[in-house]
């Protein structure tokens, strides 16, 4: 009996060696070499890498710390299976405590309005919603968040969002960015807009430069000097800008900033006006812009932006580049410092910088009518 026992023993622990095919070898080797694989993933690969390079059950068991059996079990695994054998089988996990139709119920009620559930807020808390949730369904805070995370569900944030209810939104976007692509020949075209409100700020410590390893710093309290308002007319051909700044912004000052236009362009035969629809852009009680032309010959024509689409008109990005390049950052004793320094950057830019922009948006395709 010892002799069998012995013999049946060393047959357990002499396993026939294994035979890889290539493709097993390149999916092996990842989870045997890796740097970042899990641990018990590796313990796996290695068994079967071992046993293919023929060493001993019971050698490997000793090298791998392990139990013989361990072994074996992944051995047969990876004969039945290949590599994918070695992952853990998906678990059942506990049942699910809420059936689906109470979970849609916490969906439902995180995308209604709170003042609908009795509480007197715009906006949900994890709190206020599980607080409005258990009315219905008797479910913990900790619930409620997880069946907001399954869901991709963030009832708290919210984003900003304008839509243009102009009827004519397509044909006047349309007609604007047809005259960026073919602007007429005989015709200048002025982007015109203001930017109100440019506050003066003094920074109570001055700006420090960044050095190498860190960047710049600013101080976040600062001192207001009161604020300015820019005009401008932005040629799209060649990125020239007119502009003004004052106090107001009234519609006698925006008159007056046009009359200078067109004193400046007094050569031209036509003057092509793009802004957009704020009240002193258009005519009001005093037919001011019928006056105008009149008074200056007839030239001008305007066009308007569609309601809450000021993005169609050019003067804007300009806008944006005096924001990034003269305003932010800025350090501001008076108006006029701020003054004179808006208007130094733009005389610099038409000095030195300035350029048309590259308008890459074509407008929108015309629908044709089908019967």
């Amino acid at each position: 009996m010892g002799v069998l026992r012995a013999a049946s023993t060393a047959a357990a622990q002499s396993l026939s060696p294994l035979t890889l095919s290539a493709e097993d070898v390149a999916r092996l080797r990842p989870l045997v070499c890796g740097q970042k694989v899990e641990r018990r993933l590796w313990l796996r690969a290695s068994i079967i890498w071992h046993l293919a390079e023929g060493m001993a059950k019971q050698e490997l068991a000793e090298l791998l710390g392990v139990h013989p059996r361990t072994v074996g079990k992944w051995r047969t695994r990876f004969s039945a299976q290949g590599v994918s054998g070695l992952h853990d089988l998906p678990r059942a996990g506990a049942p699910s405590k809420y059936a689906a139709a109470q979970r849609c119920e916490v969906l439902a009620i995180a995308c209604d309005e709170p003042r609908h559930h009795g509480l007197e807020e715009n906006d949900w808390t994890v709190s206020t919603l599980t607080q409005a949730v258990q009315s219905v369904v008797p479910m913990s805070r900790s619930s409620v968040w997880r069946t907001l995370q399954q869901n991709a569900l963030h009832p708290h944030r919210v984003q900003m969002w304008l839509h243009s209810i102009d009827p004519a939104f397509r044909d006047k976007v349309n007609a604007i960015v047809s005259i960026y692509e073919n602007p007429p020949e005989d015709a200048v075209v002025l982007s015109i807009d203001e930017k109100t409100g440019i506050q003066a700020t003094e920074r109570k410590s001055p700006l420090k430069r960044p050095v190498a390893g860190r960047p710049g710093r600013f101080e976040f309290e600062y001192i207001r000097h009161g604020t300015q308002s820019l005009l401008a007319a932005f040629n799209i051909r060649d990125g020239q800008v007119l502009a003004h700044c004052g106090k107001t912004r009234s519609a006698d000052d925006l008159v007056a900033f046009m009359d200078g236009v067109a004193e400046h362009y007094k050569d031209a035969k036509r003057i092509i006006v793009i802004w957009d629809n704020l009240n002193i852009h258009h005519d009001g009680a005093q037919s001011r812009w019928t006056a105008f032309n009149e008074r200056h010959g007839g030239k001008f024509e305007f066009l308007y932006t569609p309601l809450h689409a000021s993005w169609v008109n050019q003067v804007e990005i300009f806008f944006s580049i005096v924001g990034r390049r003269c305003l932010r950052h800025g350090d501001f004793r008076s108006e006029e410092d701020l003054k004179s320094r808006l208007l130094a950057f733009i005389e610099y830019w038409n000095r030195s910088e300035g350029h048309a922009f590259n308008w890459t948006f074509r407008g929108y395709p015309m629908q044709e009518a089908t019967a």
